[in-house]
């Protein structure tokens, strides 16, 4: 402000002095790099808009197929979804097991994905509003929807360098699915982030019913293919009359910033907090047994019941049978005298409940027949983070007559 002093004895004609005064109103912050995002913001809202039609075409020419082109992030902002795949390091213990062996490597990382607990997804007519987590929040909070699952598989084997994309569709078992496709040599191959099984494109048994869309880091392309089931459908997306593509190629090779952070840290997991879970489990489930056996008395074999605790581990990684070469002689030995009746459950840990529904569900607690005896193994394999494989044995044993 610009102000005007004059001497008091001295008339306003009289010659006086201006000063400057500051006032302060008040400051703001705008970061220089908040000015370089001005023009891609600017991008990313054409880009947007642009999904929304899309969508909209793709759902007029196939109305029951799934697309999904954009989705909010745990902030509430919305990002095209080829933002959430890059590639990212699995965690080394698991590139530590097979080293020479990297089709078990892969085995074992989708296995490891299945491991993370599922949260319910919202219902199927919000697909495109749906909220998705980066993969490193699925990891550090060690739970995610199918689609979660299906990015982090994706960005795990985009880190080896495999060709991969994220793919929704139907399933038979699961309804709407998010599944892992991977170009190999002369096949596509097909896997299930829920259960880390893999199927070629050809397998009868493979329980995936459509291929609706398919989305990778650069764009989204959606299946206007008459048939769309595994077996029929032609995988080769740059066939624009197979595959509707939202980017045009010219804009397909522009770099956009992925939300996805530069490499996921993971912690150990505290291995006496692992077994005294194990022993909470086997005590729990000991005590249920009996509980579910109010008219008849419960007798535990001890012989059995170790036998069974050297087995289980080596079933984590496939690399043992049901008889393992150590407790070979000693469990041939209970089959001369024993009919054994059981099998092993596997599942991710969520809560101990979730266990005692599965051990009750085999009914093996059930039997009747007289002087029944029972032995029981649990087995907590540690993942990093917190992510835990649990697996259960309860078996009945029958003296041969």
């Amino acid at each position: 402000m610009m102000t005007e002093k004059h001497e008091d004895h001295c008339l306003k004609s009289c010659s006086g002095h201006s000063y400057i005064r500051k006032s302060w109103l008040g400051s703001i912050v705008f970061p220089f790099s908040a000015l370089l995002q001005q023009s891609e913001f600017l991008d990313q809202t054409e880009v947007l808009q642009r999904a929304q039609i899309f969508k909209k075409n793709c759902k007029a020419m196939f109305p029951n197929r799934r697309i999904v082109t954009t989705v909010f992030n745990d902030e509430g902002i919305q990002f095209l979804v080829t933002r959430y795949i890059k590639a990212l390091n699995p965690p080394q213990q698991l590139l530590d097991i097979f080293l020479h062996n990297s089709n078990a490597t892969f085995d074992l990382i989708a296995r490891f994905v299945s491991l993370i607990p599922f949260v319910p997804n919202t219902p199927d007519e919000n697909d495109g509003s749906d909220i998705w987590m980066t993969s490193e929040h699925c990891i550090s909070l060690a739970i995610g929807n199918k689609e979660e699952h299906a990015i982090l598989l994706c960005n795990f084997f985009l880190y080896f360098g495999k060709k991969a994309l994220v793919l929704l569709g139907t399933s038979a078992l699961e309804g709407h699915v998010a599944y892992v496709v991977t170009q190999e040599t002369n096949e596509y191959l097909l896997w299930n982030p829920s259960t880390g099984q893999c199927y070629k494109q050809f397998d009868p048994f493979c329980p995936l019913k459509s291929v609706d869309c398919l989305f990778d880091d650069r764009n989204v392309w959606f299946n206007i293919q008459q048939n769309n089931t595994p077996m029929a459908v032609f995988f080769d997306y740059s066939k624009e009359s197979f595959w509707k593509q939202l980017l045009p190629k010219n804009v397909q090779g522009t770099k956009i910033q992925s939300i996805q952070p530069e490499e996921i840290i993971y912690f150990e997991t505290d291995k006496s907090m692992v077994e005294d879970l194990r022993n909470r489990i086997e005590r729990t489930l000991k005590s249920k047994v009996m509980e579910w056996r109010p008219k008849h008395p419960t007798h535990w074999n001890r012989q059995c019941t170790f036998i069974l605790r050297q087995i289980l581990p080596k079933l984590e990684f496939g690399i043992g049978s049901f008889v393992s070469s150590e407790g070979d002689n000693e469990f041939e030995r209970i089959l001369q005298f024993y009919w054994v009746t059981g099998f092993p459950i596997q599942m991710p840990y969520i809560d101990v409940q979730s266990i005692i529904d599965a051990v009750y569900q085999t009914g093996i607690h059930s039997a009747e027949f007289p002087q029944t005896e029972f032995a029981l193994a649990v087995y907590i394999h540690p993942y990093p983070n917190n992510i835990l494989s649990v697996w259960v044995y309860l078996a009945s044993l029958v003296q041969h007559q």
